[in-house]
């Protein structure tokens, strides 16, 4: 066992060994070519002990290099292409040296630098593939995404869009397949396909179909970017927040491959996710429920503790965050209660008052929630006055009046807010007038009145007739 950890922490010494042997081999190898002219012919007796020492240096690459591969968490066959490339590399640096002892031919000594400087290319690049992908290179030249771009393509129509194929894929592909791939398996873990997610790797099964918390893909993703098992490593690009709701709500709902959107049961929570990825939407839904950017402290744990044990509902909105989700579904919002929460203002940011008897009084606390990104206001007994409380929270995207008394002229008085994204007004009181005014004055939000009408369908119903008299 002891053996064993030692060969492993001295593979883990290549991907710092490597960069020795090439850059005194390239410098060797400069060193030959322009040794020709007489202005540089003073570096000629530099160039034997250059070699010399990219040998012993490419040596060392070659058995630290050997040493990792043994760990199984890079592709077999290219490993076996860099590791001779590697071996061919380290002889050739001798024979280069063992020419210039021997005072060969000057024009000789020249075809094998550019010989030696091909084959450090070649173990370049392929030592290039296994750590970042086969099209590392090429990948550049191709269409390269935006900084901070959804790992997702935009989707036409995500209602007809397949779930896997059309957005899970490709967000793995673009977001663990450089290290969970089939080049590349840390962990002894592949992402590419259901079969190597539900079979896992070290840390247990990726994939467990209808349980998202017990699946170690999203435990990882849910860690704190500080931890040094969070995935993906906090250098590369990490999962946006509807990136990571789509992956939980696919693997909640079997984590099927061949079911379309529309398919599978979608709750309120996720269909603005959904909508994010749909081309022509992505303006409208790309940060709904967003949460801030900036980190905040640990809130206060005896407040949270005493709220708790009033009945009030206090989790974290993700796994990895400080910010706060607060729902009164199983008590009610007294001002005690609310002034409680003000000790909470810099990490709540969802709050849930659906249901209760919250009045315009309540509303003068919570307008002191300057973070709050979602309110749900649904048949509780504000009116006007107390929603303008609310016109101060520059932060607010999601707001729901279902069920309120909410009037058109009430609203209006939100309309500075610029972040407002989805308000629904259901059964409240804005009237059918007001309709067009509040969509002229919140043209960037999703306006939702209610009121649908589901067209019927051949397949809905079925019409049966007597049997004919015989």
């Amino acid at each position: 066992m002891i053996l064993l950890s030692i060969s492993d922490l001295i593979g883990r010494f290549h991907p710092i060994l490597v960069h020795l042997p090439i850059g005194i081999l390239l410098l060797g190898c400069l060193f030959q070519l322009i040794s020709r002219y007489p202005k540089f012919s003073g570096l000629k007796p530099a160039i034997p002990l250059t070699y010399l020492l990219g040998f012993l240096g490419a040596v060392c690459s070659c058995i630290s290099g050997y040493l990792l591969s043994q760990s199984g968490d890079y592709d077999a066959g290219l490993v076996d292409v860099h590791q001779w490339l590697g071996i061919g590399t380290a002889a050739f640096s001798l024979f280069s040296y063992l020419m210039i002892q021997k005072a060969v031919r000057e024009m000789f000594l020249n075809v094998t630098a550019a010989v030696l400087l091909m084959l450090i290319t070649l173990t370049g690049h392929y030592g290039g593939s296994l750590t970042h992908g086969s099209d590392y290179l090429t990948a550049a030249l191709g269409d390269a995404p935006e900084k901070g771009a959804s790992a997702i393509p935009p989707v036409v129509n995500v209602q007809q869009a397949m779930v896997y194929t059309h957005m899970v894929q490709p967000l793995l592909k673009n977001r663990c397949y450089s290290c969970h791939g089939a080049e590349k398996q840390k962990g002894k873990l592949r992402l590419d396909s259901r079969e190597f997610m539900l079979k896992g790797g070290e840390e247990g099964k990726a994939l467990i179909p209808g349980s998202p918390e017990e699946s170690a893909l999203i435990k990882r993703l849910l860690l704190p970017i500080s931890n040094e098992d969070h995935m993906p490593p906090k250098e590369k690009p990490q999962l946006s927040a509807q990136e990571l709701a789509l992956l939980e709500w696919w693997i909640k709902e079997g984590a099927d491959l061949n079911k379309k959107v529309q398919d599978l049961k979608q709750t309120e929570k996720i269909k603005p996710v959904l909508l994010s990825f749909q081309t022509g939407a992505k303006k409208e839904a790309g940060k709904v429920l967003e949460i801030p950017v900036k980190e905040v402290g640990k809130a206060d744990a005896k407040v949270i503790a005493d709220l708790k044990a009033a009945g009030v509902v206090v989790i974290p909105v993700t796994g990895n965050s400080n910010y706060l989700s607060v729902s009164f579904v199983t008590a009610r919002p007294s001002l005690s209660s609310l002034t409680l929460l003000k000790s909470l203002n810099e990490q709540l940011i969802w709050l849930n008052l659906a249901n209760t008897d919250l009045g315009d009084k309540g509303m003068e606390i919570i307008a002191g929630f300057k973070n709050l990104v979602r309110i749900n206001l649904t048949q509780t007994q504000i009116t006007d006055q107390g929603l303008v409380q609310l016109k101060s929270i520059n932060t607010l995207q999601y707001l729901n009046l279902t069920g309120t008394k909410i009037t058109g002229k009430g609203l209006l008085a939100l309309k500075g807010l610029k972040e407002i994204q989805q308000i629904y007004l259901y059964q409240s009181a804005v009237n059918k007038q007001d309709e067009q005014r509040l969509k002229k004055e919140f043209p960037k939000a999703i306006l939702d009145f209610g009121g649908y009408q589901v067209p019927t369908t051949a397949k809905d119903t079925t019409e049966v007739k007597p049997a004919a008299a015989s």
